[in-house]
């Protein structure tokens, strides 16, 4: 598939999901996070719903979690953002009690009705590799009902694409930030990625 034909299907599902009401989320977001990326892109990172900035600005990954997810990819990896490819689980925002306050993982129903347009994302765009970042993406990628603490680190298969489960910024973030042990384990994980893709590791 060309890059042209593949931004077009994109472009599809996006019209599809932009006025979705498959699940409860519909109700409260201000807008729909579809993805957005290299539709080419070898590496594809998928988090499990977006936050208030995300559902604000209508891009996955813009908030404090973002930007370190940005300078893993950046400074880590050496190539720019927009050269991966970078969804959600869920294209709403999950909150508690549905109040639109604070965040909280998706629901099974929520996974259901909205992850078939992710799979669809992940068939246009066939990456090399698979990053899902914490619990909810690992557990769906993976189809498994372990802990992100127990896989991350090990590769792991979705229909012949290997997956590289770690931690999800947010996580890194609440559990110290930038001088957490937790940065150190993501780093570790993604020089298995930059190996398996045999990319040159930045300076």
């Amino acid at each position: 598939m060309s890059e042209t034909s593949k931004e077009q299907e994109l472009a599809i599902i996006a019209g599809e999901v932009a006025p979705c009401v498959r699940c409860k989320l519909s109700t409260t977001r201000t807008q729909t996070v579809f993805g957005e990326g290299n539709p080419n892109a070898e590496v594809m990172f998928i988090g499990e719903g977006p936050g208030k900035q995300e559902d604000l600005t209508g891009r996955p990954f813009v908030g404090k979690a973002g930007e370190l997810l940005t300078r893993i990819i950046e400074r880590g990896m050496g190539v720019p953002r927009d050269s991966v490819y970078i969804a959600n689980v869920t294209k709403c925002r999950p909150t508690v009690d549905l109040k639109f306050e604070k965040d909280r993982p998706p629901e099974e129903d929520e996974v259901i009705a909205c992850s078939p347009f992710l799979l669809r994302q992940i068939s246009i765009i066939q990456p090399k590799v698979i990053i899902t970042l914490g619990n909810p993406s690992t557990r769906f990628i993976l189809r498994t009902k372990e802990g992100i603490t127990k896989l991350r680190g090990h590769w792991g298969d979705f229909h012949g694409i290997p997956v590289m489960p770690t931690y999800h910024p947010s996580y890194v973030i609440r559990n110290g930030g930038e001088n957490s042990p937790l940065k150190r384990d993501v780093w570790e994980d993604i020089k298995k990625v930059l190996e398996r893709l045999d990319w040159k590791r930045p300076g």
